[in-house]
């Protein structure tokens, strides 16, 4: 009876999350918030409408698939910026963790670090495994603040790269 009961604590947080908003969608309006960077510095999103975004969740700094997803960003970070795209990596590592990774893979765009999960949850992202793993969810906004493009794929890291420049060529 009591492995009965555990299970289902664990599920229902899964099942039914009063807390969890409701998804952002292509054509929702980019949802204001302020995070800090891995310069301990604050970024408020609200200041970067004007040019093209592209604001990537990904699980953790310097774990196999969010490696190979930030270094293909700095791969292609011309691409981006010949295009006006800024690129903001969000996950709930901690700004020292994200200096430290994007030293390390000498990234080119900024990370930002949402300890609490409020934006995780502001863009109403899912977690899988018993709540354990936050979703992979790439977004791409226009100059107006407006959600043009989401993409979702946990185990396809570097073609939200591809999926973020080929919907800013086409904005």
């Amino acid at each position: 009876m009591s492995i009965i009961l555990n299970i289902s604590f664990l599920l229902l947080p899964l099942i039914n999350n009063p807390n969890q908003m409701n998804e952002i969608k292509v054509g929702d309006a980019l949802p204001e918030f302020t995070l800090l960077d891995q310069n301990n510095e604050s970024v408020n999103i609200k200041d970067k409408i004007g040019k093209p975004l592209v604001i990537y969740f990904y699980p953790k700094d310097d774990t196999p698939g969010c490696t190979r997803e930030a270094c293909k960003f700095r791969d292609d970070f011309e691409d981006f910026a010949d295009l006006g795209a800024e690129i903001y990596g969000i996950s709930a590592d901690s700004p020292a963790s994200h200096k430290r990774f994007a030293e390390k893979y000498r990234l080119s765009f900024t990370l930002l670090s949402d300890r609490n999960r409020a934006v995780e949850k502001l863009f109403g992202l899912k977690r899988n495994l018993f709540g354990l793993l936050p979703e992979r969810v790439t977004f791409v906004v226009d100059r107006d603040g407006i959600v043009r493009h989401v993409f979702k794929s946990q185990f396809k890291a570097e073609k939200h790269v591809q999926e973020a420049l080929n919907t800013l060529r086409n904005l």
